[in-house]
């Protein structure tokens, strides 16, 4: 193949002056960092296969081997650079563990980047391919699943026992001519009708389509906004709030050997203090809470009433500590599934449902008897500003019903996973360096909205809560349930077989 010059790269016109009128029967091949993604590094997630599935000191790794990276890939050659980012992050790990995070996990943060204009010309084509350096493992389900393309070619791990070596299969990483050549490989002596590229090493497979156009860099440009999404993100996991750039995966941990330790005191004040004196403790420890609304007085038991039963959306599974917290008493707590760590160090009780719905409501009408209690009727936690569909058990046993909108705030780290160890969850909470909980109490449900006086069916009941808490929040009400989150993210149903150890499994 004759060489590639930069003035050759020039002549390519930019993707702006594409039209996208009219594409439906076009073929179009992008390349992926640059082109379909405004940022034109792969680091952060690589970063993020390095954190989710080695942990701490992977990240590591990873972070002291960048700069050889970076040197290689400017100075020698671009696919020695990224030979050197995924031995540095996948060596070693298990091949269907690299694969669970490219579909739990950076969905998330690829979707945030997605380029506007190469995205009008690639979703405008009625076959879509994407040529990337990448390893194909990695960026193959958001490409498919978010992007809806046809093919995906990219760099192939090479694995021995179903792990990753760290080396790559022949023909090597998919750069410059490589690229070119399975393009060839892959249509033959037909062309693609649209070429999109960023760099200099594309310029080799864009000279084989019928129509090549550049992405130039522009870092101000503003990515596709989540309306516009092909598709809704509403499920994801993985510890990292921020993407891991070079900056925030250094401050990440640098942070750690800080973070931990406060968050084992912050854990500590909230399990062994008076309820009354952990509002101010977390204070203290710049955990901030913030209390909407008025709270209703605690049940008279000497009088017979009934407790009341908090009616609560689900952010992590410490939403009925933060409840118990605002309203200055512990309140027990009916759960889905938690690990046993967490039932250890919580300071409210908590009554795991077995899921028969004659043993459940029997518990929860005797738990009732006792005093207030808090459930969290969608089963499994959101993330995202999108409420899951409400279980409709609870209207049906009690009409002192009182719905509470909770939301929170974390700079670093989730206390949430699908995938991982359940009980490391307030750890990763309290480890943000200012974590925020916000409760808001909600008006008790009028007598003639419920079952029992108002004569309403339960699951109308319970639609009306979620509509309510949902237009407290500004959030979107939606059907998906705990499954649907965890065949998305786990590969399987979220529940816990008796025979398992429910450590690994949760809200």
């Amino acid at each position: 193949m004759a060489n590639i010059s930069t003035n050759t790269i020039a002549t390519f016109p930019p993707v702006e002056k594409c039209n996208s009128i009219g594409r439906e029967n076009h073929t179009v091949v992008a390349d992926m960092d640059g082109t379909l993604l405004i940022g034109r590094s792969s680091f952060p997630y690589f970063a993020l296969i390095a954190f989710e599935v080695g942990g701490f000191l992977r990240l590591l790794f990873f972070l002291l081997a960048s700069p050889l990276a970076a040197i290689l890939y400017y100075f020698v050659s671009e696919s020695a650079g990224i030979q050197v980012l995924i031995f540095a992050s996948m060596a070693g790990m298990r091949l269907s563990s690299i694969e669970s995070v490219a579909r739990a996990v950076l969905p998330k943060f690829y979707s945030g980047d997605l380029h506007p204009e190469t995205w009008r010309v690639f979703s405008s084509c009625g076959r879509r391919y994407v040529l990337t350096a990448n390893p194909r493992v990695m960026v193959e389900p958001f490409l498919k699943e978010m992007l809806g393309a046809d093919i995906v070619l990219g760099t192939e791990l090479e694995s021995y026992k179903g792990r990753a070596t760290g080396f790559v299969c022949k023909p090597g990483v998919l750069v410059g001519k490589n690229k070119a050549d399975v393009l060839k490989k892959t249509f033959g002596d037909e062309k693609p009708d649209i070429g999109l590229g960023d760099r200099l090493t594309d310029a080799p497979f864009m000279s084989l389509c019928k129509e090549a156009y550049i992405v130039p860099p522009k870092p101000q440009v503003k990515a596709v906004t989540s309306e516009k999404l092909p598709k809704p993100i509403i499920f994801h996991d993985g510890r990292l709030v921020q993407k891991p750039t070079p900056l925030n995966a250094l401050l990440t941990l640098l942070w750690i050997p800080l973070g931990f330790p406060l968050a084992c005191l912050r854990i500590a004040a909230g399990s062994l203090l008076p309820m009354p004196l952990v509002y101010y403790a977390f204070w203290a420890l710049g955990v901030r809470v913030t209390i909407k609304g008025t709270p209703p007085p605690p049940a008279n038991k000497s009088s017979g009433q009934s407790g009341v039963l908090f009616i609560c959306s689900h952010r992590t599974l410490l939403d009925p500590i933060f409840l118990s917290t605002a309203l200055g008493r512990p309140i027990p707590a009916v759960t889905y599934s938690v690990s046993r760590l967490s039932e250890i160090i919580s300071p409210i009780k908590t009554v795991r449902l077995s899921r028969d719905r004659a043993t459940d409501a029997s518990m929860i009408k005797k738990l009732l008897q006792e005093g207030d209690l808090a459930i969290c009727p969608e089963g499994t936690t959101c993330r995202e500003p999108f409420l899951l569909r409400f279980s409709a058990l609870f209207a049906e046993l009690t009409d002192e019903l009182v719905p509470v909108a909770m939301v929170n705030r974390m700079s670093m780290f989730h206390g949430t996973t699908a995938r991982g160890w359940k009980g490391m969850d307030p750890f990763y909470f309290f480890m943000n360096p200012s974590p925020a909980y916000e409760v808001t109490f909600l008006n008790k449900l009028p007598k003639d909205l419920t079952c029992g006086s108002g004569g309403k069916m339960s699951i109308d009941v319970a639609n009306y809560i979620q509509r309510l808490i949902a237009a407290t929040l500004s959030y979107e009400c939606t059907n998906f349930t705990r499954k649907d989150k965890y065949k998305a993210l786990a590969g399987n149903d979220g529940t816990v077989p008796l025979h398992k150890n429910p450590i690994l499994m949760g809200c």
